[in-house]
């Protein structure tokens, strides 16, 4: 804004302080002004703040119009080679390592490219969770620094990724976009099988609910999944 000599007055809207001020900025609107709702990098909403004052804006009757701008899901998604069809954004992923693995989990077996964005802080432990859960042959993509001068986008197995990490400290640095492709059909109905094969077993030696957290960790499917299948089994 200095840099074009654009005078336009300016306020923050963050995190802390949406739900209070979005009540102040929509009378602003009613009473005649015209606002732009604009953000740091990439897209307002896109895990971004502004969710509030747009619903707000909308329920008071408000005119809400988008201007089409960068994203660095879509950027990351338009140039990483994985099926674009069908997809996902689940956001950050958890800072917790069980809760992380817990995240991916919930979306190894989904039939739909997932998209997550990650900090360089924990980008390698991030992909070293990945390869627990997912395995060495799923393709991934990590793409960071989109549009900038060290824009680097690589699409690979998690253990070649991995080496891309460890092989130099820079390669952490940047705010990345991670992309899973989704589960090979022939992979899924393995999983699938090797759930039949378990759960019975485990069934015999506690309850549903236990029974299904485990069969979960052995095959990587969904809790959720696995116990409603633990139900049926007992029915």
């Amino acid at each position: 804004m200095n840099h074009y000599d654009i005078k336009t007055p300016l306020q923050a809207l963050h995190e802390h302080n949406e739900t209070h001020k979005s009540q102040a900025i929509v009378a602003s609107l009613l009473s005649g002004q015209n606002m732009a709702l604009i953000s740091d990098a990439g897209t307002p909403l896109i895990s971004d703040p502004g969710y509030v004052l747009v619903r707000e804006a909308k329920q008071a009757g408000v005119t809400v119009s988008p201007i089409p701008g960068p994203s660095a899901m879509i950027s990351a998604m338009s140039t990483a080679g994985i099926a674009s069809d069908r997809f996902g954004f689940f956001g950050f992923l958890p800072n917790k390592k069980s809760a992380r693995i817990k995240a991916i989990q919930a979306i190894a077996h989904i039939e739909q490219t997932a998209i997550f964005y990650e900090s360089p802080k924990r980008i390698l432990a991030c992909a070293q969770d990945l390869q627990t859960v997912l395995g060495d042959t799923r393709i991934v993509c990590f793409a960071k620094e989109l549009t900038k001068s060290f824009e680097t986008i690589k699409t690979d197995t998690l253990p070649a990724l991995i080496d891309y990490l460890q092989e130099d400290a820079t390669h952490q640095k940047g705010e990345f976009v991670i992309l899973i492709s989704a589960i090979d059909k022939d992979n899924k109905v393995a999983g699938e099988e090797q759930l039949d094969k378990v759960l019975p077993i485990l069934l015999t030696e506690m309850g549903a609910s236990k029974a299904a957290k485990l069969a979960a960790k052995i095959t990587g499917i969904d809790k959720k999944h696995c116990y409603k299948i633990a139900v049926d089994m007992q029915a």
